[in-house]
């Protein structure tokens, strides 16, 4: 967020602009003391942290942090500088909250990013049920990589996830601030087209290379199935990679190879006899489902849905 504040910097008469994030950074460097605390309070890097702060000093012409001292101690104009920052994070925090409750009277509109596969596989469904049970929720959806549904929800740009949980990753976000309820649970299954009598092209079991059709490096689906394919040693070619479930599906509808892809996204094709699966139950991977919020989310929807969630609501559970 830049907000304008006019007539603050020394020596100019104009306006400058001054980054909220940059009063909310300083905010936090007071109270921990420590550029590497702050910089994590703060969910950026700290080299990245350091540099806004100096931005922020920059602007306002002034020395606000003593970094030869450690802990670091603020100047004579970081003190006094200080309380005109809290009160105008606090000013403006009030107000974006107050809006919030209007907007919520009025019937705000929830921002949810989720995974590609949930967003057609399950939410549908779930938000229908929400509705169904009286709660009036209106939503949008945004289908999402994890990396970017992290980063919004860090920024503040989207409301909740709708994710797959990952117990060795956690989506890489402090349980204390972005707390997460259980929705549901599907699984990731080893699918693959059939010939001309009904039979999987391929087998799992038979100890026969196969072509994988393969998550590429860094994606969030990947690092379990690789993990499943270590332990079990299969003998593998990889024939194609990316990052996107309903690609390697559809590769797998062609008959080119070996896919690993939630259950939910391959519901159809399954039950139409499109796709089979190629091997034992020992090559299937469980997936949970669960939706994550930040603590400091003061949506009156957010907090409506979280209570309804907490008290006992059945979210649907996809086929397992």
């Amino acid at each position: 967020t830049r907000t304008c504040y006019p007539g603050l910097h020394p020596g100019y008469g104009e306006p400058m602009n001054l980054e909220t994030k940059w009063l909310e950074d300083f905010v936090a460097l007071a109270a921990t003391r420590s550029f590497s605390q702050a910089a994590q309070k703060r969910f950026v890097t700290q080299p990245a942290f350091s540099r806004r702060i100096r931005s922020l000093e920059d602007m306002l012409g002034l020395t606000l942090v003593n970094r030869a001292r450690t802990p670091v101690e603020l100047t004579e104009a970081g003190q006094l500088f200080l309380i005109t920052a809290r009160s105008l994070t606090e000013q403006l925090g009030e107000v974006v909250r107050h809006l919030h409750n209007i907007e919520g009277q009025q019937g705000e509109v929830l921002q949810i990013a989720a995974a590609h596969s949930l967003s057609l596989g399950f939410f549908p469904a779930w938000i229908a049920q929400l509705r169904a049970q009286g709660l009036p929720l209106n939503t949008r959806l945004v289908a999402s990589n994890v990396g970017e549904a992290v980063h919004a929800l860090r920024e503040g740009s989207c409301d909740l996830i709708l994710a797959y949980y990952d117990p060795d990753a956690a989506l890489q976000l402090p349980p204390e601030i972005f707390p997460s309820l259980h929705l549901g649970t599907t699984a990731m299954l080893p699918v693959c087209a059939v010939d001309t009598s009904g039979q999987p092209l391929f087998d799992l079991d038979a100890g026969h290379n196969v072509p994988l059709l393969a998550y590429s490096a860094g994606a969030f689906l990947g690092r379990s199935v690789n993990s499943l394919l270590r332990q079990r040693a299969l003998r593998a070619t990889t024939v194609y990679e990316t990052a996107m479930a309903d690609s390697l599906k559809s590769m797998a509808m062609q008959g080119l190879g070996v896919a690993w892809v939630p259950r939910l996204s391959v519901t159809a094709e399954l039950a139409r006899g499109e796709l089979v699966i190629c091997g034992g139950e020992h090559w299937q991977l469980p997936l949970e489902i669960r939706l994550y919020r930040s603590a400091l989310q003061r949506k009156a929807g957010v907090r409506l849905l979280w209570r309804t969630l907490e008290s006992g609501t059945q979210a649907v559970q996809p086929s397992s």
